[in-house]
């Protein structure tokens, strides 16, 4: 099963296994980590912003998220990656790059 760690630093903030993939993006289920809670609030913003479909709010928070500095680290074979967009709600996420 495909799985990546979410890097903050050196904070796991959580682990991301794979669920399925569509066209665009990756689904995955979300475990938090020790460093969830500090990066928490970025996704809230941003989930917050596209449910009521506030589109400037939503690229801010998005922004917010990317300047953040998140890694993310493929368990088994790959390179981390930066250049990634991540949305967490709960237990699910979605990826693309």
């Amino acid at each position: 099963m495909d799985s990546w760690r979410l890097m903050h630093g050196t904070q796991l903030v959580g682990m991301l296994r794979l669920d399925e993939v569509d066209m665009f993006w990756t689904d995955c289920r979300f475990e938090p980590g020790p460093g969830w809670s500090a990066i928490r609030p970025l996704f809230e913003a941003s989930r917050d912003a596209w449910v009521t479909h506030d589109m400037k709010a939503a690229s801010a928070a998005d922004e917010c998220i990317r300047q953040a500095g998140l890694v993310l680290i493929p368990n088994g074979d790959g390179e981390p990656t930066k250049d990634f967009v991540v949305r967490i709600n709960g237990d699910r996420a979605r990826l693309k790059w």
